[in-house]
């Protein structure tokens, strides 16, 4: 027989127990759809959080206070920054195009009779453009505000939904841990960073913040919470980062370590990567492994088959048939079943990829690396567990197996 003839007595093999195929299929199927389904979900969540992170503002270097030492033993940092650091980053720092600060603390909202308890911003003006927020109604608080410490506010969108519904709330008056605020602006929907969603925050001025509602003041200044700064480009992040380090060493007098860590959305995008490489790596070989089960099972099924179809394979030794041929036709079916199921599964998986786009703001990716691997190591698969099912067969006596149907 010749290969062609083998795979046609293979294929109509397969299709005279089309119930039991489909079940050998089964295990790859699921494996194969899984396999290439987590990967795809995978980088369409690495893409989702790189575009947050990227849509946050652009070319952003957050300097936090203390190091990175303490910072892993206590949450409780010490305030080592102030606004007045700030302030020399923006005129003393070459590389930064712009810089604010934060200064957030927790505090209930009151307006009529709905109050939530949300994160409280104090920040500066420069708010906007080092951050790349807009404004979707009304105005930001000026520099005027912020040197007088009015009480004005601008609410986040999702806030701005839970106080007031469709009501136009420009002009109206909120309170703030029992202190009157006038609302004059509201943010276009933007997402969370660095653990504050900004679309359920009430910004407000820095200094109406530390006067008002927080208190925090210390011999050298005003504490903040961190300072943001946007450098001029992406090229001069590296270089923003350095001469900011030397800045604040300088100021602080320090002479050992640093008092606070600089991170960029580079760092950032990198740590969210490799968090998310990992993660679908992981769930990938959990996934995988049900291509070793499909494998074992398509193993099970086709000893079976060699059992049931003594008769036949005694039958064609009988008549000519080589032991090389028997063995040909076993392998052949195995690698059918797999391949047929790797193509199925490929189909399951991408059709969950476009579901999950279609309903999730993930944009879930199809993969064609991930697609040919899949496919290639179900048909690896089914050749290698075919193989045992495949000698047994081959190597049966035609007496023997004659003998004994």
């Amino acid at each position: 027989m010749n290969f062609l003839e083998s795979v046609q007595m293979a294929g109509k093999t397969l299709l005279s127990n089309k119930l039991r195929s489909a079940l050998t299929m089964l295990g790859i199927i699921i494996g194969n759809g899984s396999v290439i389904a987590m990967i795809g979900i995978g980088e369409g969540g690495q893409k989702f959080v790189a575009n947050q992170l990227n849509s946050l503002g652009p070319n952003v270097v957050f300097v936090i206070p203390g190091n990175e030492e303490t910072q892993r033993v206590s949450r409780n940092v010490t305030r080592t920054l102030v606004l007045e650091d700030a302030n020399a980053i923006a005129t003393q720092v070459p590389t930064i195009a712009a810089t604010t600060a934060e200064l957030n603390s927790r505090q209930v909202v009151t307006y009529k009779n709905r109050n939530t308890d949300v994160n409280i911003i104090g920040t500066t003006p420069s708010f906007l453009k080092v951050r790349d927020f807009e404004v979707a109604t009304g105005r930001f608080f000026t520099d005027i505000d912020m040197k007088r410490s009015n009480q004005v506010v601008v609410l986040g969108a999702k806030l701005k939904e839970k106080l007031f519904g469709n009501t136009n709330p420009i002009s109206q008056q909120i309170r703030i841990k029992n202190a009157s605020f006038q609302v004059i602006g509201v943010l276009t929907d933007k997402g969370s960073n660095l653990g504050v969603d900004y679309d359920e925050s009430a910004l407000v001025p820095i200094l109406t913040s530390a006067n008002r509602l927080v208190g925090r003041t210390s011999p050298y200044g005003l504490e903040v919470t961190y300072i943001v700064a946007s450098a001029k480009d992406a090229d001069s992040v590296d270089a923003a980062q350095f001469q900011i380090t030397n800045l604040l060493r300088q100021r602080h007098k320090l002479v050992g370590e640093n008092d606070f860590t600089i991170r960029t959305q580079k760092d950032a995008l990198q740590t969210v990567g490799q968090i998310s490489s990992a993660l679908t790596t992981m769930l990938a070989a959990i996934a995988g492994i049900s291509l070793f089960v499909g494998g074992i099972g398509i193993m099970n099924i086709m000893l079976v088959s060699v059992t049931e179809r003594t008769q036949e394979i005694g039958l064609r030794k009988a008549i000519g048939a080589t032991q090389q041929d028997i063995l040909l036709q076993f392998i052949i079916e195995a690698v059918i079943v797999s391949v047929i199921g790797g193509l199925v599964g490929t189909g399951v998986g991408v059709g969950c990829i476009i579901l999950v786009s279609a309903l999730t703001p993930l944009e879930a990716s199809i993969s064609i690396v991930s697609i040919t691997m899949a496919v290639g190591i179900s048909g690896g698969i089914g050749l290698f567990f075919g193989v045992v099912p495949a000698r047994r067969a081959a190597q049966l006596d035609p007496i023997v197996a004659l003998r004994s149907a």
